[in-house]
């Protein structure tokens, strides 16, 4: 077998793997402890750019220091591919996210039926929920369908009521703070 054949499975793999990696970033870290840059993407847009972009430039340096040190700075050949095959996912979940779901390009792309429609179906699920608790469907380019994303909303609805309430509690505990600060406001 061809050591190119190998190396072009080792990109095809990595590519595959990265929506794991994705799907584990999303949950864990982006709806986790780095909620602060990824709330932007939650939130209406204030311009092109958001706090969440910082995922994409992390991923990004990621691939272009395995692809430097696969092609200029001596290091082994698989890291060249390693790189291809994170940057291969960055493309499609460029073209699949911000092109087709949130629209960040002027190409506009109405899927009516297929994966795509399924894609941009799952990811409108996401945004359904108010806050980093209780979404569903975490992975960038393969989706699961609308049915059962729906199904999983419906379980987590609980989920989300409670925290609604603690939230609400909390926001009514603040507001009914000391009577001196509620005079100056």
């Amino acid at each position: 077998m061809s050591v190119w054949l190998l190396y072009c499975g080792l990109a095809l793999a990595v590519f595959f793997a990265m929506e794991g990696v994705a799907w584990v970033t999303h949950k864990y870290v982006m709806h986790g402890f780095l909620w602060c840059l990824h709330k932007s993407h939650h939130e209406p847009r204030k311009g092109f750019w958001e706090l969440n972009d910082a995922f994409g430039l992390f991923f990004a340096s990621i691939s272009i220091a395995f692809l430097a040190w696969g092609a200029q700075l001596g290091g082994p050949a698989w890291s060249l591919f390693v790189g291809i095959g994170i940057l291969g996912y960055g493309i499609v979940y460029f073209l699949a996210h911000d092109v087709l779901v949130h629209k960040r390009v002027a190409i506009r792309i109405n899927p009516r039926k297929g994966y795509l429609r399924r894609l941009y179906q799952a990811h409108r699920l996401h945004h359904a929920v108010e806050g980093k608790d209780g979404c569903v469907s975490f992975g960038f380019v393969f989706a699961p369908s609308p049915e059962s994303l729906k199904k999983q909303l419906e379980a987590l609805a609980p989920l989300r009521r409670l925290q609604s309430d603690r939230l609400d509690a909390k926001r009514a505990a603040s507001d009914s703070g000391p009577p001196h600060s509620r005079l100056q406001a």
